[in-house]
């Protein structure tokens, strides 16, 4: 291959992948190709992009990038699965169709500059929270104490006007209320 040609399909792993940062390394090696058109539809759905690439260019065209963290794991055959909302969506989306093709193989993911090492790695990664779920966790972390004091607050409250409730629906019904005592 001329390099004028590996300059080219670096260009184009650039221009697809964009500013990636995260991404899951997969093996489709030994699928049928209805299989793989399969997975490739149920991904698209979700958003999630995959490019087969020839290792060595795309390390070229991984440097500087946090997907130069994947260098270890880029031997055999290799698609490159990202985009979705986050890696952990990617993740999540893959370790599901194992289920189906089983000979589907996870090599490894990238987050944050870490690295997931083969289908335990991907797996625990599916198990992280999102971007979203995380931001979610935090809100309730910090919204939960002052409910819980609210809830306080308002329970003696509440307990008066129930007590103040009984005594007007007896006294519209004409009856005595006994005297505390």
């Amino acid at each position: 291959m001329s390099k004028q040609v590996k300059g080219m399909i670096i260009r184009s792993y650039k221009e697809r992948l964009g500013d990636t940062q995260d991404a899951t390394l997969i093996s489709i090696r030994g699928l049928k190709a209805i299989d793989t058109t399969k997975i490739r539809s149920d991904l698209r759905k979700k958003n999630i992009k995959i490019a087969v690439v020839r290792n060595s260019l795309a390390m070229k065209a991984f440097e500087g990038s946090k997907l130069a963290g994947l260098e270890p794991l880029m031997k055999e055959a290799n698609a490159l699965c990202y985009g979705g909302n986050s890696v952990v969506e990617v993740a999540r989306e893959l370790v599901k169709l194992m289920e189906t093709f089983p000979t589907l193989e996870l090599k490894g993911a990238i987050l944050d500059g870490d690295l997931f090492t083969g289908a335990k790695g991907v797996k625990e990664l599916s198990k992280y929270p999102t971007k979203e779920e995380g931001i979610a966790q935090f809100v309730t972390l910090i919204v939960s104490p002052a409910k819980n004091l609210m809830a306080q607050v308002k329970g003696p409250g509440a307990k008066v006007g129930g007590i103040l409730k009984a005594i007007e629906t007896k006294l519209e019904k004409g009856e005595a209320i006994a005297k505390a005592g």
